[in-house]
């Protein structure tokens, strides 16, 4: 999870155990004493639900998630529930070893089967060893929401696709589709939706000779464009005329540019190659998808300041294109040879250097064999670097 999502989603906790944490608190005072009388404590409760709005159900069990009131809600007391076993659910996991209020991480309810999240507060005797466990649970549907929206980042990221695509890459090689053949046609077409007729957002599937794209007045809803279509100027008349937007973070001169780069991708290599290239001219964000299944988005910019050698690079590395191609499988081979010590590292590293074969990497591919050498070179180099400055 990236960054900036997280710490939307922490806010967010954060904003309903401040909600929450009072009110149980208070209850878990007024139900010491009476937990040992399921029917007073079942009524506590439904005297104290309308002091936690927005609450689902309140109950009470004993330290080992076993219920000991009934189930207060607005409908009423739900006796039946006294005896339920909810030490397996996953808010009771781990309760005890924390603060006496806990939010629970969202989970899926058992009833409605619905996102939930339950609060819950530890009940104590005077030599603090615990005695019950108050729980209040919530449908996050019913939950108030914090007013700032989540901001993707501008991070460029890059996400691991089909493992049997990336393990079948080399056997594989690029067969030219319609679109291949009217690149040009395509391309100036979409420039010519984005920047005079409100097409904010287009992404082009390059293998199967459509495209997919988002308009400003109907932004909800996408429309397919299929190879006729994207061939055809009079496609433009579809769609009215619209001004640039003024907060595209991308200028109109970068957007022939951008596409023109897609065709450099799409074309360098007959192996690895763009299958698909999106763009979205208002937060400024590329998307690329190589015939390995590798993943990219990026910023516009970093986008245009990469050139053909950084995304497939010589011998010496894997391409950039597919940076995450079998990496669990380069990691554990490194991992493995690190345990080796540093003396056999090094002469592993003199080995593959030499293009001399060694047991660990045998059955890799050339290029998982260039990423293993990279990798323990990076490793050594930082080893090397402390044991210079080590004090003696």
């Amino acid at each position: 999870m990236n960054r900036l999502l997280q710490e939307s989603i922490k806010n967010q906790r954060r904003m309903i155990g401040i909600l929450l944490e009072n009110s149980l608190t208070r209850l878990a005072r007024t139900c010491e004493n009476i937990l040992l009388d399921n029917e007073k404590l079942s009524i506590a409760l439904l005297d104290a639900f309308p002091s936690l709005p927005y609450c689902k159900y309140l109950y009470a069990t004993d330290p080992n998630g076993i219920q000991i009131s009934a189930n207060a809600s607005q409908d009423g007391l739900d006796r039946s529930q006294i005896g339920r076993d909810r030490s397996e659910r996953p808010y009771i996991q781990g309760i005890f070893d924390g603060p006496d209020f806990h939010l629970s991480e969202a989970y899926i309810s058992l009833s409605e089967r619905r996102p939930s999240l339950t609060a819950i507060h530890v009940i104590r005797d005077a030599e603090g060893s615990p005695i019950a466990v108050l729980g209040a649970d919530y449908d996050l549907r019913e939950l108030p929401h914090t007013e700032s929206l989540y901001k993707e980042t501008d991070e460029w990221r890059q996400l691991k696709g089909d493992p049997a695509i990336r393990g079948s890459l080399f056997h594989q090689q690029r067969v030219q589709s319609r679109m291949d053949l009217h690149f040009a046609e395509v391309l100036s077409l979409l420039q010519e939706l984005m920047e005079e007729h409100g097409v904010f957002h287009g992404k082009l599937h390059f293998s199967s000779s459509r495209a997919t794209v988002w308009q400003a007045d109907n932004p909800y809803v996408y429309h397919l464009l299929d190879y006729e279509e994207l061939t055809d100027p009079d496609t433009c008349l579809a769609f009215p005329k619209r001004p640039y937007f003024e907060q595209a973070l991308v200028p109109r001169s970068a957007i022939p540019e951008i596409f023109e780069r897609f065709r450099m991708l799409r074309f360098a290599d007959e192996t690895v190659y763009l299958r698909s290239g999106s763009l979205n001219i208002v937060n400024g964000v590329v998307g690329l998808n190589f015939s390995c299944d590798g993943t990219h988005y990026m910023q516009h910019d970093d986008f245009l300041g990469r050139d053909e050698n950084f995304w497939f690079g010589g011998l010496s590395a894997p391409p950039a294109a597919c940076a995450t191609q079998s990496t669990d499988h380069v990691d554990e081979i490194v991992e493995t040879i690190c345990d080796t010590g540093c003396t056999s590292v090094t002469d592993i590293i003199a080995r593959l250097d030499s293009a001399q074969p060694i047991d660990q990497t045998r059955d890799l591919s050339s290029e998982q064999q260039a990423a293993v050498l990279a990798e323990l070179k990076s490793i050594m180099a930082v080893y090397n670097e402390h044991s210079t400055h080590e004090p003696r």
